[in-house]
């Protein structure tokens, strides 16, 4: 199943088209633009019978001679992480009982650091004995760090306790930020030192400016700020990152059909790209060029899915500029890349 790019979709034009035996009705990108800003690659992955049960979330990892993309899939089965290259060959999977539901996926390389040294970090929203905690792997899927009880959700900072955390994020200096959780007790937003140890939460159930309903995905953009799709309150909330966290605004007005899933920026900084999942949507937003002030959420594009694909989280590739979306409803990834490079 998969999504393809048709200037024919703004006059109500759709098209079928198969993959793997199966048909799918397609409606293409609906662009405010002039021109699309992206297109799909319909043939990634080369292969795309990998895909065993629903794709939630990638992480993509452009270093040096090392080009991965991480997709990590939940259900019935025990390869929980497929490992693709960026032209969509089939590289390696993790069949591992360490996690049980993963949610979030982030790459990250610690200061210093080469590729070779990546942490996949994967949120587990899982109820067994892995469940509620983050942890971070390597390459091949050997177990790094683990935060939280495993198998106990709960609402502790000494230890931390996650109910659910939804994803992570990093910054410049290796600081960690975690939304904690998807649905759970927590409604939160924490930092980490780079050596693991809390610095401060924020957070609490509520509407209110600082409070959070589903805190689902978690950015930081190049000033350092740091970015929360606040999923149930249909807004996006940014936030300081340093030693204390202070409010510097909220976006609501893009957010009026369903709430944000998934924040991330194009790797040129230009756009915050957002999915909104029940919509089966990606808005491409223009990104504030300064720090401290968010402007109005302006839609410069928008790639309109087919009902029912139900897109989940994305990464961008900081080289290509391409970007990776697990979809939960079409039990599959998918890659656009940028048309204007």
């Amino acid at each position: 199943w998969f999504v393809l790019e048709s200037k024919m979709a703004s006059r109500g034009t759709c098209k079928s088209a198969c993959r793997s035996f199966v048909c799918f009705l397609l409606v293409g990108i609906v662009s405010p633009a002039s021109s699309p800003l992206y297109k799909l690659v319909p043939t990634w992955p080369l292969v795309p019978s990998h895909f065993q049960a629903q794709e939630f979330s990638t992480g993509v990892l452009v270093s040096g001679d090392v080009d991965e993309v991480f997709v990590a899939q939940r259900g019935n089965v025990s390869t929980k992480m497929l490992v693709f290259s960026e032209d969509g060959a089939f590289l390696r999977s993790w069949d591992t009982e360490e996690i049980d539901m993963p949610h979030g996926t982030r790459v990250h390389i610690p200061v210093g650091k080469t590729a070779a040294d990546a942490q996949i970090w994967v949120t587990d929203v899982g109820s067994g004995p892995w469940g509620h905690t983050v942890k971070a792997f390597d390459r091949i899927g050997n177990q790094l760090h683990v935060l939280g009880t495993p198998g106990i959700a709960g609402t502790g900072t000494n230890p931390v306790q996650f109910d659910q955390p939804a994803d992570v994020a990093f910054n410049s200096a290796g600081e960690m930020y975690v939304v904690d959780g998807d649905g759970g007790l927590n409604n939160r937003l924490l930092k980490f030192s780079p050596d693991l140890k809390l610095d401060w939460t924020i957070g609490g159930k509520g509407n209110k400016t600082g409070e959070f309903f589903i805190p689902h995905s978690v950015e930081v953009d190049r000033f350092g700020q740091v970015w929360v799709a606040d999923r149930a309150n249909n807004r996006t909330q940014v936030f300081t990152g340093g030693q204390q966290p202070k409010v510097i605004g909220q976006w609501t007005s893009c957010f009026k059909g369903d709430g944000p899933y998934s924040v991330r920026f194009s790797a040129d900084k230009k756009y915050v790209l957002v999915i909104q999942l029940n919509l089966s949507r990606v808005l491409i937003l223009a990104a504030p060029s300064k720090p401290g002030f968010l402007g109005n959420c302006t839609v410069i594009d928008t790639i309109q899915m087919a009902p029912g694909v139900k897109p989940h989280l994305l990464s961008v590739s900081k080289s290509t500029g391409a970007f990776y979306i697990g979809e939960i409803g079409a039990n599959q990834s998918q890659k656009f890349v940028p048309l204007h490079r």
